[in-house]
């Protein structure tokens, strides 16, 4: 076995969501959010270099050499499939790698809320996945586009860079395309998909304009597109995408999510008392209200307008933990360090509740 299998064998059987490796260091292990020692041999920097050799794909070589950067997925027989990040520190090459399970969570699995199911039946529209770094973002994409897969026919399109979770067709026929192996870059496939006819698509993150206005005119077009963006709360995920733009753009930009958004959803991965974690999940539907605030640029009201939109659908992070503490699933001590406002949900915790004009609501 060679030592990057071997390495592998032992996080996946740790439950590890990533592993890091930089030369002449002690491998480590991401377990349960915790960064923790592997216990495994140091990798000297020419040890290091042989192992990226045999893992790095043909298409890629020539990125790595000039950018000193790749993104790739390897799949190793008999251990699973990883999301491999590969760049130097120092000169020396670095690799971070993410576990990708083999089969696709349920929303149940995840312990994600009735609400999420909800979204799998949008027929139009962009629906976002927002978060920061490793938030599980990406596991609760492939967890709606499953059950889309599952419940109806469609014909879905993905691009994706690299490939993490893999599609089989189910209801649905599922095509899933990766950056460097299947298409030169993200605006050449975005070019061509709309002549691909898709139903559904999946960009695998909003990153520059050309993916937000493909989102808008597919959507704007009557089509369902699911993408993820780095974004802290739900409501940021607007001036987040509006800040891509030059400000002569911004009003159309804003205008055109505003009537073809459907949902944005933000995640945060609270450890739970089992030593694992949980998503507090944080949801913004485009009702009526939403649509109204977009429109005439109230973007600072939104985060109001999500506390206030439970028969909608929509929940806040504060109002999310809550739910999380009072099941039993998390402590308060974890909580309060996931809030977004946690002085608020300590008053909730005590029964003290208060409105939008900071008035007593119950106790």
């Amino acid at each position: 076995m060679s030592v990057l299998r071997e390495l592998l064998q032992r996080a996946v059987e740790v439950g590890v969501s990533d592993v890091h490796i930089k030369s002449d260091a002690e491998p480590i292990f991401r377990v349960s959010g915790d960064l923790v020692k592997s216990g495994f041999e140091v990798l000297t920097r020419e040890h290091l270099t042989e192992v990226i050799k045999d893992i790095l794909p043909p298409h890629m070589t020539h990125i790595y050499e000039a950018e000193h950067e790749a993104d790739f997925s390897l799949a190793e027989p008999g251990i699973g499939r990883f999301r491999v990040n590969l760049f130097n520190a120092q000169g020396a090459p670095t690799i971070a790698m993410r576990h990708v399970k083999d089969r696709i969570p349920t929303f149940e699995q995840l312990r994600l809320p009735p609400q999420m199911a909800k979204l799998a039946e949008a027929e139009r529209g962009i629906i976002l996945l927002a978060g920061t770094t490793g938030s599980g973002k990406s596991t609760t994409l492939a967890c709606v586009i499953n059950e889309i897969n599952r419940t109806q026919r469609c014909r879905i399109i993905t691009v994706e860079d690299p490939i993490e979770y893999l599609f089989d067709d189910l209801e649905s026929v599922v095509t899933q395309r990766e950056v460097g192996l299947d298409t030169s870059s993200f605006q050449n496939a975005l070019k061509h998909l709309m002549r691909q006819d898709p139903d559904v698509i999946l960009i695998g993150e909003m990153r520059d304009r050309n993916s937000i206005r493909t989102a808008l005119l597919a959507a704007e077009t009557g089509h369902l597109v699911l993408s993820t963006l780095h974004a802290g709360t739900s409501d940021l995920a607007i001036p987040r995408m509006l800040d891509v733009f030059p400000a002569d753009e911004q009003d159309q930009i804003r205008l055109g999510l505003a009537g073809n958004l459907h949902a944005v959803v933000c995640q945060r991965l609270v450890p739970d008392i089992q030593g694992g974690v949980v998503p507090a999940v944080e949801i913004m539907i485009n009702t009526s209200t939403v649509r109204k605030l977009i429109e005439k640029n109230n973007l600072d009201t939104l985060a109001a307008a999500i506390a206030t939109g439970k028969e909608d659908g929509m929940q806040s992070f504060n109002q999310s933990i809550y739910s999380l503490i009072k099941s039993g699933l998390i402590n308060e001590k974890e909580g309060m360090r996931y809030a977004s406002n946690p002085e608020s949900l300590r008053m909730n915790l005590q029964g003290i509740f208060l409105d939008e004009g900071s008035r007593i609501l119950s106790t």
